[in-house]
C-alpha cells in the first residue's frame, strides 16, 4: 500500500499515468470523494463519471450524497455523468452501468478530456475495470430447456467449444455452468457485447482515514440530511409515484425514511437504524476495497484527516 498524505502527492501521481488509463477515485461513504474527484477533473481538464448505484436515480439527490454543489469549483462546473439516468422506483443494474459507463468514456475521450470515475459501489467499480462479462439478456426458455437436458459433460464441451476457459469455476456447479453457456451463446448473436466486456485499465486512487473520525462524520452528516430536506425527499418521490416498496429496496436512508413516514418506525429508532446501517455499509465498502487489493488491483491510498 503507498499512502499519499498531500494533494500535490496525487496530482503528481496521476499526471504519470499511462495514457490508456483512466483515473478511479474510491472510498467508504463520507470521505471526500467528489471534492478530490472534481479538483483533478478541474487541473487535468477532466470529466466525471459517477459510480454509484443509487446516484442514477432522478429526484434522489439528498439521501444519496449526490452533493451537486461540489461540481463546481473556483467558478467552474466539472462535467458529470451518470447520475440522473434513471426513474426512481425503477430497477438499474450493474450491467446496464457497464454499458453506460464505456459509452461516456468513449465520448470523453473524442473531447480529447481525461475520464475520472468517482464513487464508493464497488461492484460497479470492479466490473467496469475488470470487464465482468454482464449482459441484461432474457432467457430463452426453448434454449434453456435443451441446455438442461444435457449432461454436465456435455455442457463443459459446449463452453470449452468457444475457447479457452479463463474461468473454470463456471464448470464447478451445474447452475453457474448453465448460465456460463446461455451467456456465451447470447454473446454468438451478439458480439457487441463482448466488445464491452474488456478491462479498463485504470490508476485508482482509495480515500481512506481515521475509522473513529469517520464514524462521527457519517453521524454529523445523516443529521444534517434529516434536517435539512431528506425527510421531505422521499415523501415528494412517494407522492410522484414512487413504489414505497421499491424505495425501501434501495436501502439505507430510502428504506428507514420510508418505513418512517409509513408509521413503521418512530423518529428515534429511524435515526438510530439507520445510523448504525450507514456504518456498516461503510465497513462493508472497505471490504470489497481490500478484496480487489487481494485480487491483484492496486490502490494509492489517501489519508483524510477532516
Amino acid at each position: 500500500m503507498i499512502t499519499l498524505h498531500h494533494y500535490q502527492d496525487i496530482f503528481q501521481l496521476v499526471s504519470q499515468k499511462k495514457s490508456n488509463e483512466i483515473i478511479t477515485v474510491l472510498g467508504p461513504t463520507a470521505t471526500g470523494k467528489t471534492k478530490l474527484a472534481v479538483r483533478l477533473a478541474r487541473d487535468l481538464n477532466g470529466e466525471i463519471i459517477s459510480a454509484d448505484s443509487r446516484q442514477v436515480y432522478r429526484g434522489m439527490d439528498i439521501g444519496t450524497g449526490k452533493d451537486l454543489s461540489d461540481y463546481t469549483l473556483d467558478g467552474q462546473t466539472i462535467p458529470c455523468h451518470l447520475t440522473d439516468i434513471a426513474e426512481p422506483g425503477t430497477e438499474y443494474n450493474v450491467a446496464q452501468f457497464q454499458v453506460a459507463a464505456y459509452q461516456a468514456i468513449k465520448e470523453i475521450r473524442g473531447r480529447g478530456r481525461e475520464v475520472i470515475l468517482c464513487g464508493g459501489s464497488g461492484m460497479y467499480i470492479e466490473a467496469l475495470l475488470k470487464g465482468y462479462r454482464l449482459s441484461p439478456i432474457t432467457r430463452d426458455e426453448e434454449v434453456f430447456a435443451q441446455l438442461n437436458a444435457k449432461t454436465d459433460e456435455e455442457l463443459t464441451d459446449i463452453l470449452a467449444s468457444f475457447g479457452p476457459l479463463h474461468n473454470h469455476t463456471d464448470t464447478c456447479e451445474r447452475e453457474r455452468l448453465l448460465k456460463a453457456v446461455e451467456i456465451e451463446l447470447y454473446y454468438q448473436k451478439h458480439p457487441e457485447w463482448r466488445e464491452l466486456s474488456q478491462p479498463t485499465p485504470s490508476l485508482i486512487i482509495g480515500i481512506a482515514g481515521d475509522r473513529d473520525k469517520i464514524r462521527a462524520k457519517i453521524t454529523s452528516r445523516l443529521k444534517e440530511r434529516l434536517e435539512h430536506g431528506m425527510i421531505e425527499e422521499v415523501q415528494n418521490l412517494i407522492a410522484a409515484g414512487a413504489n414505497p416498496s421499491q424505495l425501501i429496496k434501495y436501502g439505507l436512508e430510502y428504506k428507514y425514511v420510508t418505513l418512517y413516514l409509513q408509521g413503521v418506525l418512530d423518529w428515534n429508532t429511524m435515526f438510530e437504524k439507520l445510523n448504525i446501517a450507514i456504518h456498516q455499509f461503510s465497513k462493508r465498502q472497505m471490504t470489497w476495497y481490500r478484496r480487489m487489493e487481494r485480487n491483484g488491483m492496486k490502490i494509492n491510498w489517501v489519508e483524510v484527516g477532516f
